[in-house]
């Protein structure tokens, strides 16, 4: 009776991961991207109804503001931002930063573009991105200064595009944080047939 017990707790704990990996999960390519909500660079609400359906919707994660890899992410999409306005794509930058963080990040590198702050992961979560909610600080120079930043979550770098049809049209992990910009365009093209 004590083993099938056992057997019994292994299948139902067993069933229970697996669920929660699909969950976890978040939309695949072709389906419906769910409605987000969160603080933008500025602590105003950032709602993606308000942008998903009038543009194509780059959301690309990353792990923290003012880190090497991150830094050459937001800047690559800010040198290819005029390319992707051409393209009608609206870029929107998510990590576990907090909001004063991303004012920091996005004025110390000049970025065109809307940084989401999604301290509990939950952003994340809903587009099925892997992240680790724990609290984390680092120091960082800006404006030649010596700074102390604060997140909630570290997310992994990841991009996903919706369509102008609210459908997940691109999701994959980053490989070359400098060079992701440049292969979302390529993707933009592939959609519109350009």
């Amino acid at each position: 009776m004590r083993q099938l017990s056992r057997s019994v707790f292994a299948v139902l704990g067993l069933s229970l991961f697996v669920l929660a990996t699909a969950r976890a999960a978040g939309p695949a390519v072709g389906e419906k991207a769910p409605t987000f909500e969160a603080k933008d660079d500025s602590g105003k609400a950032w709602k993606s109804e308000d942008h998903v359906g009038k543009k194509v919707v780059v959301v690309y994660f990353f792990p923290a503001d003012f880190t090497g890899g991150c830094t050459k992410q937001a800047c690559g999409y800010r040198d290819d931002m005029q390319a992707l306005a051409d393209k009608d794509v609206e870029v929107v930058g998510v990590s576990g930063d907090k909001v004063e963080t991303h004012e920091k990040f996005k004025k110390e590198h000049k970025l065109p573009f809307t940084l989401l702050s999604d301290e509990k992961g939950e952003l994340a979560a809903k587009l099925g991105v892997p992240a680790k909610v724990e609290a984390a600080t680092a120091k960082v120079k800006v404006d030649g200064k010596d700074v102390t930043i604060e997140r909630g979550a570290t997310i992994q770098r990841w991009t996903v595009v919706i369509g102008k049809d609210g459908k997940v049209a691109y999701k994959e992990a980053v490989k070359d944080p400098a060079g992701d910009a440049k292969k979302i365009l390529e993707v933009v093209q592939k959609l519109k047939g350009a």
